[in-house]
């Protein structure tokens, strides 16, 4: 098959799983409603979001380390790709922030994880704004890191939130009594939560259809 021809199946695969995932809303022509991050929200949840990405990258390299026969250490560019993700909705790595519900207590807020996947709304998308900005540039110094010194969580946090990015250098400044409260939680259906993770699985895989055609 040619390549023009593999990529054209590729992308109407995609464009086809998306349709299945939201049936009913293109039907009716409806879309989801825009949302967007509350960007001033973020230095009260930084350091939290930064122990959260250390947290994922080492339990995501564990899991896949588990897998390897024993002695065996996962490639660096595994790492690296993990690294990559960990801070973009679209990827399966950064699954971890859809079960995250920014919480009001006091004057602080604070991440609690929920057991079920939530819709991302501005909640979520306030959650990967601030990973991103923790994350800039040092993805490949983490995946470095990671590899060469193989660190405890603990090391992690202390080297990405502390070292490269100074997320948790301080305490976060009180949350002003004026603040308008996020919205509550709302758990995703669970048919609409493995679609979505087949879909992603579907793209990585056409990805590399497309690379090796």
């Amino acid at each position: 098959m040619a390549r023009g021809t593999v990529v054209s199946v590729a992308l109407a695969v995609v464009l086809a799983a998306g349709f299945l995932l939201h049936p009913a809303a293109e039907a009716a022509g409806q879309k989801k409603p825009a949302t967007a991050a509350r960007r001033e929200d973020i230095p009260y949840i930084r350091c939290q979001v930064c122990e959260r990405i250390a947290r994922e990258i080492s339990t995501q390299v564990a899991k896949k380390e588990q897998a390897l026969p024993l002695a065996k250490k996962v490639p660096e560019i595994d790492i690296i790709e993990i690294a990559e993700n960990v801070c973009n909705l679209k990827k399966q790595e950064a699954d971890w922030m859809l079960r995250i519900d920014i919480v009001e207590k006091g004057d602080k807020l604070e991440l609690v994880e929920q057991d079920e996947e939530g819709h991302c709304n501005a909640e979520c998308k306030t959650i990967e704004r601030a990973c991103q900005e923790v994350m800039g540039y040092a993805d490949t110094d983490v995946a470095e890191f990671v590899y060469k010194k193989r660190p405890s969580v603990d090391q992690l946090v202390k080297f990405l939130c502390k070292d490269l990015s100074e997320a948790c250098a301080m305490d976060p400044p009180p949350v002003p009594k004026d603040r308008v409260p996020g919205e509550p939680f709302a758990a995703k259906p669970s048919k609409d939560a493995e679609m979505e993770r087949i879909l992603k699985s579907m793209e990585v895989n056409i990805l590399a259809v497309i690379i090796i055609a």
